[in-house]
């Protein structure tokens, strides 16, 4: 049985993060390499193949992105939350200690990942209090492994039977 209250901030949070969601890295390059954690992501078209993500105005990296004509969504595997943490926090350099190689552009693409897409901006759409970034896959590779996990505000393991 569920509750139905008004909605608020905290409360559409709350409901929101009931949703199971993968955790990616978006990196792009602008003379160094850039990345930010973000779970806002997904397939948009299959032709064009076609894929989004949201930056939050307020992020400090968002401009970055703005001028950035490619990045890759890099798709991290259960063992890589200590990744997923390094780049979701300001103030340090949050490749250190990352293994990665330039792609398209010069676009870092993270080592061990179970997939990569290397991307071409396609568009920018702004809504609410995020851009929403949509670009057109060029290349794509897929590992093997398990999927890192975000639901109720935690980061979860999937449970293969």
């Amino acid at each position: 049985m569920s509750n139905q209250l008004s909605l608020n901030a905290d409360l559409f949070r709350r409901a929101c993060s009931k949703f199971a969601t993968g955790i990616v890295v978006v990196t792009t390059h602008d003379g160094k390499p850039h990345g930010v954690t973000v779970n806002s992501f997904t397939s948009v078209s299959l032709d064009p193949p076609l894929v989004l993500f949201c930056i939050n105005y307020s992020a400090n990296i968002l401009p970055v992105f703005r001028e950035a004509s490619h990045f890759a969504i890099n798709i991290l595997d259960e063992d890589q939350e200590a990744i997923s943490s390094a780049f979701a926090f300001r103030g340090k350099d949050r490749f250190e200690g990352v293994s990665w190689r330039p792609g398209i552009e010069m676009v870092p693409v993270l080592e061990g990942t179970l997939a990569t897409l290397e991307c071409k901006i396609h568009s920018v759409v702004e809504a609410g209090d995020h851009a929403i970034f949509i670009g057109e896959a060029l290349t794509a590779t897929v590992g093997t492994g398990n999927p890192l996990m975000y639901f109720d505000s935690r980061y979860k393991r999937l449970h293969l039977e």
